[in-house]
């Protein structure tokens, strides 16, 4: 599952800490749900000249066997009115960051500690335990960003989320920053799905940003 595969590789191995503060993480997920029903074709962007104005999630095909897709598609789905890609992550990211957290302790890939800071606040983290998946999409991902092989969908999928929160030279730490971001921008627009999933996976990236933009707004605009 993307949205599990990308939480993994935005953790940190060593701290247990995301890599992506509180406002980011949620909603990349959020948006990777929403990337993966479309490569399933079960949702998609509309385009210019449809009956639905353009740029607005719609069913497409049947739902999802997975609870949190499902969600997804049931939130559409039963919708009054077309939602745009960042109405919909934003009304599927809340608590999604802890059930994906859950199952990737439930399947032994990071431990759970729970503590407190100056033996007051509590604090939970999430270390790596099995590395073994996670080095199999560190690996994909590196041979896209930095060795130039063709990435499967799944790994281009993972670049252009993780590249919409500005982390690649997080999860690829030895490597040039600017050509990370350069590359990653590459496949991000590249030929390596169809065009309904390359829209998808835009527009997802945009409204992505475009949430992590708005509280940053209101405090500059407040302060």
């Amino acid at each position: 599952m993307i949205a599990e595969d990308l939480l993994l590789l935005l953790l940190d191995d060593d701290s247990g800490k995301p890599l992506a503060d509180s406002t980011k993480l949620p909603r990349v997920l959020a948006g990777a749900l929403v990337v993966e029903l479309a490569m399933g074709g079960s949702l998609r962007i509309t385009g210019p000249g449809e009956q639905t104005k353009k740029d607005h999630v719609v069913v497409a095909g049947a739902p999802p066997a997975d609870v949190l897709l499902r969600r997804v598609f049931d939130l559409v789905a039963s919708a009054s009115r077309p939602m745009k890609p960042q109405k919909v992550i934003e009304k599927s990211q809340k608590n999604l960051s802890k059930e994906l957290i859950a199952r990737l302790v439930a399947q032994g890939f990071v431990a759970e500690n729970k503590a407190k800071v100056l033996g007051l606040f509590p604090t939970t983290t999430w270390p790596a335990r099995d590395t073994s998946h996670e080095k199999v999409l560190r690996d994909s991902l590196r041979g896209a960003l930095v060795d130039g092989t063709t990435p499967s969908p799944h790994t281009a999928a993972l670049i252009s989320l993780i590249s919409a929160v500005d982390l690649t030279h997080k999860v690829i730490v030895d490597a040039d920053k600017k050509l990370l971001k350069q590359r990653a921008k590459q496949v991000a627009e590249g030929e390596w799905a169809g065009a309904a999933v390359r829209k998808a996976v835009s527009d997802v990236n945009a409204a992505v940003m475009a949430a992590v933009m708005v509280p940053v707004i209101v405090s500059t605009t407040s302060s």
